[in-house]
């Protein structure tokens, strides 16, 4: 039995809000893997910010740029919303991250992920 991309989706959202980012990557990588567009951008770019805020927190300043510069292109054909999530202000505040850490900065604070509805799973299916 395959796993429920809702669920999995879910238990990655949880967990990049309680910034366990390794983990959020490993959990939306499942979710990730057999979709394809137009919900493949989406599912990487929340991937990218994970891993750049996991780089981040271990004072890799290339990794956490590199990832959140790709995230932030990737989730522009997103916005403003996208499968239940608030793509506009997750991107906002990567860009807000990203100028703190290119500056030589420490993020304080990790953004959350908003949702606004409920993800409606892979829109190609499994």
């Amino acid at each position: 039995m395959q796993p429920d991309p809702k669920h999995l989706f879910q238990e990655g959202i949880d967990l990049f809000n309680r910034g366990e980012f390794f983990d959020c990557h490993e959990v939306l990588e499942e979710v990730w893997t057999p979709t394809k567009q137009p919900d493949r951008w989406f599912l990487q770019s929340l991937i990218h910010f994970a891993v750049g805020f996991y780089h981040h927190r271990n004072r890799n300043v290339v990794g956490a740029t590199q990832q959140l510069r790709k995230g932030i292109k990737k989730i522009q054909g997103c916005l403003p919303e996208w499968d239940g999530v608030d793509t506009r202000a997750i991107e906002q505040a990567a860009r807000e991250c990203l100028e703190v850490i290119e500056s030589g900065g420490t993020v304080e604070a990790f953004p959350r992920i908003e949702q606004v509805g409920s993800y409606p799973g892979p829109k190609t299916g499994w």
